[in-house]
């Protein structure tokens, strides 16, 4: 499975990934969230999307190693990818219908979100 990871860049920024290239991700604690954390399996593709002003996916993960010992608060590492180009928008998104019944759209608050091969793909610009 793949997923998007939010974030909000005055906190945590994509850049700040490229400069770290590997961080644990957690402090979520929506209890949806924090299931889809503990599902996720090392070499699964993650897609990082930054919320606040920008409200754009920009580049992309990979899970290295998940630890769930603690079920309400697993530590997911995870390391930098690649930046796109181009960012691709929530209105890109919203105006897709291959998200029509996405969590994405659906509940915007959600910080992890599980994505479909054709969702990652569109994201991806693949």
């Amino acid at each position: 499975m793949d997923y998007l990871l939010k974030t909000e860049p005055t906190v945590y920024s994509f850049a700040d990934l490229e400069t770290e290239q590997v961080t644990v991700w957690d402090g979520v604690t929506n209890p949806v969230a924090v299931k889809h954390l503990r599902e996720m399996k090392a070499g699964e593709r993650l897609v990082i999307y930054e919320t606040g002003d920008h409200k754009s996916a920009v580049g992309t993960a990979t899970v290295v190693a998940v630890d769930a010992a603690d079920p309400k608060n697993p530590q997911v590492k995870i390391k930098v990818g690649k930046r796109w180009a181009r960012a691709v928008t929530l209105a890109e998104v919203k105006a897709n219908k291959l998200f029509a019944d996405s969590p994405l759209v659906r509940q915007g608050r959600l910080s992890v979100v599980p994505l479909n091969a054709a969702q990652h793909k569109f994201l991806a610009g693949e």
